[in-house]
């Protein structure tokens, strides 16, 4: 059976420890069924690459761009801070308090 990775103390985005953090699949659940993603990536793949995130950077990499772009695209740590948006938005949470959540227009 495949083991997950461990729940880390902090978001693995934006380095602030929270007290619940959310896993982030890397190649969204639903994609695992598409054969294209079945040819790209092991079934271990699929199943482990994840990002423990806070929900604020959570909701900043889903607003980026689709699932499809980001299974396809931005499957890594270092590909979703290439995406402009995600980067800005990390360096500005980064510096706020653990228990800071945004207003939804942020």
């Amino acid at each position: 059976m495949l083991k997950l990775p461990p729940q880390p103390d902090h978001c693995e985005l934006c380095e602030r420890s929270v007290a619940k953090l959310t896993r982030h699949h890397l190649i969204p659940r639903h994609l695992h069924r598409k054969k294209r993603f079945q040819k790209l990536f092991s079934r271990e793949e699929l199943i482990t690459r994840t990002l423990w995130v806070c929900r604020p950077c959570h909701n900043a990499i889903h607003r980026a761009c689709s699932e499809y772009e980001l299974g396809l695209n931005y499957n890594s740590r270092e590909k979703l801070l290439e995406l402009e948006e995600v980067r800005v938005f990390v360096e500005w949470i980064r510096e706020k308090p653990a228990g800071f959540v945004p207003k939804k227009g942020r």
